[in-house]
């Protein structure tokens, strides 16, 4: 017989709890302690505003701003970045650390920086930068040598120049 599943909306998501029989799901249900679902939201909120505070401290240089489209770079003259730093700058302080090249343009645009974002990727690409997480969509993420390249070189420029 195949496995009983109860679905339980919560305001943080979906819980799914299982039985191979009604009997045993109903079991698994009054085996649950008491406070359970309120310490299930309690910790989600925690990871959530632990998540919250590491964007918040990465920002903390005041060089980028984020808007619905993604991160922003707020540079006093752009022309003290090249190209693959701000592309670089850009994947570092997204939300999920990959883009598409037009949204990358776009807030490259929005940046005040100018740039052929695809002939950019493709050259980081060679030199090991960045890379596609998934060769059929067209999405970009720094590699572990381009998160090293921004935190150890680009980053403590930029702050020595402000």
């Amino acid at each position: 017989m195949g496995r009983i599943q109860a679905e339980i909306n919560t305001p943080f998501g979906k819980v799914v709890i299982e039985g191979s029989t009604p009997k045993d799901l109903l079991e698994t249900l009054e085996q649950l302690p008491e406070n359970f679902f309120s310490d299930l939201k309690n910790l989600i909120s925690e990871k959530i505003m632990t998540s919250l505070k590491d964007v918040t401290e990465k920002s903390e240089d005041n060089f980028v701003k984020y808007t619905d489209d993604g991160p922003v770079l707020v540079l006093k003259d752009p022309s003290y970045i090249t190209h693959y730093e701000a592309i670089g700058l850009l994947l570092y302080f997204s939300k999920n650390k990959y883009c598409r090249p037009s949204q990358m343009r776009r807030l490259l645009e929005y940046s005040g920086i100018s740039t052929q974002v695809s002939s950019r990727l493709n050259e980081m690409s060679r030199k090991g930068l960045v890379f596609k997480p998934s060769p059929k969509e067209p999405r970009w993420a720094l590699t572990p040598k381009g998160e090293r390249w921004i935190e150890e070189e680009v980053l403590p420029r930029i702050r020595k120049m402000r």
